[in-house]
C-alpha cells in the first residue's frame, strides 16, 4: 500500500510519477492543439519529435535515480501523449484526487490505473463532473492550497481554462482543514506569450522561502500582490514574459534545497544557486513547446 503524502512542494521527495513521451503520437493537426503554443509549433513546423522528448525524459529519470526517488511510469497507450501526469491527478496530505481533464485524455488516468490500484480506495477522490481541474493548477502549500482558475462568464470559450470555480468549491469541502486560495489567471486560446495555461506556468514557491513569479499571469492585480506579500519581495524571482514563455517558472523541487531546472535557464539557474539551492540542469526545451515542463510532467506522491 502506497503512504500518501504531500503537503507542501518541496519536502523531501520519495516517490512520484513521471509521464512518458514514448508512442506519444505524430504531430497533432492544427484545430486538435490543445494551447496556443503547441499550435504555433504545429504551423511552424517546429513541433517536438518523439525521439527528443524520449531523451529529455530520461534525463529526469537519471537525476530521480541519483536522489534514490521511486519512479512509476505510465503504461504506455500507443499514440498517446503522455507525458503530462500532472494534470491527471494529483496528491494532497493522504489523498489522491483523480482529475476531470479534457474528455480526450481520460484514457491518460487509465494508464496510471495501476499506480492508484495501490492507495487505500477510501483516500482516492474524484470530483462531480462538472468540476474542472488540473494538478498544474494546484499546490498544496502547508496550511494553504493554492489554485489557479479563471472566473469568468466566458471560461466555457477558453480550452485553456482548465480548473473552474467548481473545482474550488470541491476542494474546500475536500480539505476543511487548509484554506483554499483561488487566483484568476489570464487565458488566452491563440497568444501563447498572454496565457497562463496552469499556476505554475505563472508561480512555483520553492525552498527556503522563495518563489518564482510572473506578474502578468494574473487578472487580478491584488491576488499578485498577496504571493508578493506571502513570500517577501526580496524573495522572488520575477520572470519576464518571454522566460514565462519558456516556462522558467515550471522547475521541479526534490527538496528544500535541490531544483530541476531546464539547462537553458541561465538566470534563473544562476540566481537560484547564488540562494543555495543546488541545480540540476536538464534538457527540456522540446517538451517545452507544449506548454508544460518539469512540474508538469511530474506527479508527486510521498515526500518526507
Amino acid at each position: 500500500m502506497l503512504q500518501l503524502n504531500v503537503n507542501d512542494e518541496v519536502s523531501r521527495l520519495r516517490a512520484v510519477v513521471l509521464g512518458t513521451a514514448v508512442s506519444s503520437g505524430p504531430t497533432p493537426k492544427l484545430e486538435d492543439a490543445y494551447d496556443p503554443k503547441s499550435a504555433m509549433h504545429i504551423q511552424s513546423g517546429t513541433y517536438p519529435q518523439e525521439k527528443d522528448m524520449i531523451s529529455e525524459m530520461e534525463a529526469v529519470a537519471t537525476v530521480f535515480a541519483k536522489y534514490d526517488v521511486k519512479v512509476f511510469r505510465p503504461e504506455i497507450i500507443d499514440d498517446c501523449n503522455q507525458i503530462f501526469a500532472r494534470d491527471i491527478g494529483f496528491v494532497i496530505e493522504d489523498k489522491f484526487v483523480r482529475a476531470n481533464i479534457l474528455p480526450d485524455r481520460e484514457e491518460e488516468i487509465n494508464a496510471i490505473q495501476f499506480v492508484i490500484d495501490q492507495m487505500d480506495p477510501e483516500k482516492v477522490i474524484q470530483f462531480p463532473e462538472e468540476a474542472h481541474v488540473e494538478g498544474g493548477d494546484v499546490m498544496p502549500w502547508n496550511e494553504y492550497i493554492f489554485v489557479g482558475t479563471y472566473y469568468g462568464d466566458d471560461y466555457p470559450d477558453y480550452i485553456t481554462a482548465r480548473t473552474n470555480i467548481k473545482a474550488v468549491e470541491c476542494l474546500k469541502e475536500a480539505f476543511p482543514n487548509k484554506t483554499v486560495k483561488p487566483f484568476n489567471l489570464r487565458k488566452s486560446n491563440t497568444v501563447a506569450h498572454d496565457n497562463a495555461l496552469h499556476l505554475d506556468c505563472c508561480f512555483q514557491p520553492l525552498g527556503k522561502g522563495k518563489c518564482i513569479i510572473h506578474k502578468e499571469g494574473f487578472l487580478e492585480e491584488d491576488e499578485y500582490q498577496w504571493l508578493v506579500d506571502y513570500f517577501g519581495e526580496e524573495n522572488c524571482f520575477h520572470i519576464s514574459k518571454e522566460e514565462m514563455f519558456d516556462m522558467n517558472s515550471n522547475v521541479f523541487s526534490i527538496a528544500e534545497d535541490v531544483v530541476i531546472s531546464e539547462q537553458n535557464f541561465t538566470r534563473l539557474n544562476t540566481w537560484l544557486r547564488e540562494q543555495g539551492f543546488t541545480v540540476e540542469e536538464v534538457p527540456y526545451a522540446e517538451i517545452a513547446k507544449q506548454e508544460g515542463l518539469l512540474r508538469c510532467s511530474t506527479l508527486p506522491l510521498i515526500r518526507d
